[in-house]
């Protein structure tokens, strides 16, 4: 498998600067069926993502990207056109995925991304949490993507009880 190295740029976006109601596109991507044969083949190697006749004849009835592969490729959207401007800690999980349509080769996704809540983190000060909805349409506006879950973003500028401890003076 090979690593594309994607620098992070300055952190421009902070967990104050996230809103509730915020919509996002985040961009395109369209999978090749080299693409789907390539995921299938090393992640998820069942014969309607990896063999046309065996994919004719599932429910499906053509060869379509594995749920996993459309998982990734909004993790890609999401990383390139907003995660590596932000304070991204990364995300403790999600609450809800749904696979709504099949995602064919030549399909052309689109990822919108909504903020519905966000709160500071209760172990945590210096971090705050953001629940997001993702979900990703195909060239005819048909939602294939549903995903729910919470990102953590660190904070700009903490509660000053979250600063790193000052010291004591020295004295005589």
């Amino acid at each position: 498998m090979q690593a594309v190295d994607m620098p992070r740029g300055p952190i421009r976006i902070w967990w104050e600067d996230l809103e509730v109601g915020q919509v996002r596109d985040l961009g395109s991507l369209s999978p090749t069926r080299e693409d789907i044969l390539a995921f299938a083949g090393q992640f998820d190697p069942q014969p309607f993502h990896l063999d046309d006749e065996a994919a004719r004849a599932s429910v499906f009835g053509a060869l379509c990207a594995s749920g996993w592969h459309t998982c990734a490729m909004a993790m890609r959207l999401m990383v390139t056109n907003f995660l590596h401007e932000t304070s991204s800690l990364g995300s403790p999980g999600l609450e809800s995925l749904k696979w709504l349509k099949p995602v064919f080769p030549g399909d052309v996704l689109r990822l919108q991304h909504t903020i519905t809540e966000k709160r500071p983190m209760n172990s945590r000060p210096d971090v705050g949490l953001v629940r997001t909805v993702w979900e990703m349409f195909n060239q005819k506006g048909e939602k294939v993507l549903h995903m729910e879950g919470y990102g953590m973003f660190r904070l700009k500028e903490p509660p000053r009880s979250a600063a790193a401890p000052v010291a004591a003076p020295r004295g005589g």
